[in-house]
């Protein structure tokens, strides 16, 4: 007998860059070699990676920027945001089964995940360069919808393209 449970998640998890934990770190000499680096980072598995859609450094902030009273973008304004995205991806997907850009088919992919015209030579240079997988390929589209969605642009453009890219730091960086 089979069962299936079928269930949508989020999944948000960190790591270190590195075994001591100081790669990168503007103030703090790192100690580890690419050996270890490699050997570190490979305790998570490609396939494992591959599924995770945002992949992103969060550097060490400075106690003055901890401190500082920054005007940016007030959280309404970004509720605002995401709520307009979401009623356009259910409008784009008001006759399927699919909710949400993530959840797209190869078809819908190929329907809605079109980048413009020179996306395709940008996506191409990203997956030589990376060695991309065929799923990284697949979850940067429809990660570059959702990009597209938020600034309100039926279209993915060259910028949402290679911010979805962007996101893949582990594919673009994977020994340090």
């Amino acid at each position: 007998m089979a069962l299936e449970f079928p269930c949508n998640f989020v999944l948000v998890c960190a790591m270190n860059p590195c075994p001591c934990g100081y790669l990168g770190d503007p103030s703090r000499r790192c100690r580890c070699s690419p050996h270890d680096v490699r050997k570190y980072r490979s305790r998570i598995s490609g396939p494992l990676l591959d599924r995770i859609d945002l992949q992103i450094d969060v550097p060490v902030a400075p106690f003055d920027r901890l401190v500082e009273t920054r005007k940016g973008e007030p959280s309404a304004v970004l509720r605002e945001r995401v709520q307009a995205a979401r009623e356009r991806q259910l409008h784009r997907f008001r006759d399927s089964p699919t909710r949400a850009n993530g959840l797209m088919t190869p078809k819908e992919i190929q329907h809605y995940g079109q980048p413009a015209p020179n996306g395709w030579a940008l996506l191409r240079r990203a997956s030589q360069q990376f060695g991309l997988s065929a799923r990284a390929h697949t979850r940067i589209l429809k990660v570059a919808r959702t990009i597209a969605d938020l600034a309100d642009s039926p279209q993915i453009e060259l910028a949402h393209l290679s911010e979805a890219i962007q996101y893949r730091k582990l594919d673009r960086n994977p020994d340090l």
